[in-house]
């Protein structure tokens, strides 16, 4: 996996192509218009860093020497709403059908121009900001805010890892909803994940020592005991 331009604070772009030209023109091209690039060549590496990264929009090639694209969008999309833009040099009206009726967002066949690809990205950027249901939360010293992927707690900006801000944007978006641990852990991790609830115990006690003014006496994030999480409602 490279990374490209390692910047929290921007967009993160997961590129999955094998063709070293390719990866090495969209890792410059995509960190010259402030993008955080990172790089894998196949689609397990895909599955994982999907995972990993937390990536804000994903470029995928449909040609992977392992899984074919297609197989990677359905099992993306067992889990996550990521936008995700094809990039393939099949260019037959069937292959893009049978793209987007598997779950991409859009369709750029190769070869291709810089600034239409940067187009469609900024445009799959902007739809998922403008369905966010809710883009500011805020309650007493907690303030989210999605369109800025801010979060500021008691008066202080605080720096989330890419999971811990998935997993308060999840509560943020059904704020005073129960929602129970196999939803969460299928929502941020997967359907592979469901049965490690470790995992969630310990990215919630994280998430609570960042945001919380006493994490042992948790404000915000609420424990349903045997149930789930719930994120306090505003007032």
């Amino acid at each position: 996996m490279t990374p490209g331009n390692a910047d929290k604070n921007l967009p993160r772009v997961l590129v999955v192509d094998d063709e070293k030209a390719i990866q090495r023109f969209l890792k410059n091209a995509l960190s010259q218009a402030e993008f955080s690039v990172h790089i894998v060549g196949s689609g397990k590496e895909a599955l994982t860093a999907a995972v990993a990264i937390r990536p804000d929009l994903i470029i995928l090639d449909l040609g992977l020497p392992d899984l074919d694209g297609l197989e990677v969008l359905h099992r993306l999309r067992e889990w996550t709403k990521v936008p995700v833009i094809v990039l393939s040099v099949r260019d037959r009206e069937d292959d893009k059908i049978a793209a987007l009726d598997s779950g991409a967002d859009d369709y750029v066949t190769k070869p291709f121009g810089t600034g239409e690809l940067l187009a469609r990205m900024r445009a799959a950027l902007r739809k998922t900001i403008q369905e966010s249901p809710l883009p500011v939360y805020k309650v007493d010293g907690l303030e989210v805010d999605l369109e800025h992927r801010r979060v500021v707690a008691e008066g202080e900006e605080v720096q989330l890892t890419p999971t811990e801000y998935d997993l308060l944007r999840l509560l943020v978006t059904h704020a005073g909803k129960v929602l129970t641990h196999n939803h969460i852990l299928r929502q941020i991790w997967g359907p592979a994940y469901v049965e490690q609830p470790h995992l969630l115990r310990v990215n919630i006690s994280n998430l609570r020592r960042k945001i919380e003014p006493e994490p042992t006496r948790p404000r915000y994030v609420l424990t349903e005991l045997g149930v789930g999480y719930r994120l306090k409602l505003k007032m």
